[in-house]
């Protein structure tokens, strides 16, 4: 029987939120910032070229040689990108939400949560190992976002 698990990572950026948005639609600035190698073309489909990804999209994120989909299921302009799992190996039934709001006397807060599941034996592996990688895209989201 599989396990669900969540994660909640929170980080605080100097950008406007419309900067941080831009980064975060765009899956081709995703290996810029986060803990991701590379944007697989070849296993994406829907993507914008002007980077604008729409709901439906399948973003393909390459980390060694694992690759991963991702699809796009909810856009809230500035505000909130929510996607699921469309193909990963190690997690099932995942579900992601990225809210982005101004923060108090400028910038932006990200608050980026989701849950997933696992099969049986692997969770104890995937909590510690979710919460970590997603704290860094959150933190890398903010500190690139900064530079920008």
């Amino acid at each position: 029987m599989p396990s669900s698990y969540a994660y909640d990572a929170t980080a605080t950026s100097t950008a406007p939120p419309a900067v941080v948005w831009r980064l975060l639609l765009d899956a081709r600035t995703w290996p810029v910032w986060s803990a991701v190698d590379d944007l697989d073309l070849d296993r994406s489909t829907g993507l914008d070229p002007d980077g604008r990804d729409p709901v439906g999209a399948v973003r393909a994120f390459r980390t060694g040689r694992t690759v991963t989909g991702e699809r796009v299921t909810g856009l809230v302009e500035e505000r909130q990108l929510t996607y699921e799992d469309a193909f990963n190996r190690a997690i099932h039934d995942y579900r992601a939400v990225v809210d982005l709001a101004p923060a108090p006397g400028g910038g932006t807060l990200i608050h980026w949560h989701g849950t997933y599941a696992t099969r049986w034996g692997m969770g104890w592996l995937m909590r510690r190992v979710m919460q970590r990688v997603m704290q860094r895209m959150a933190d890398g989201l903010a500190a690139y976002a900064e530079s920008r």
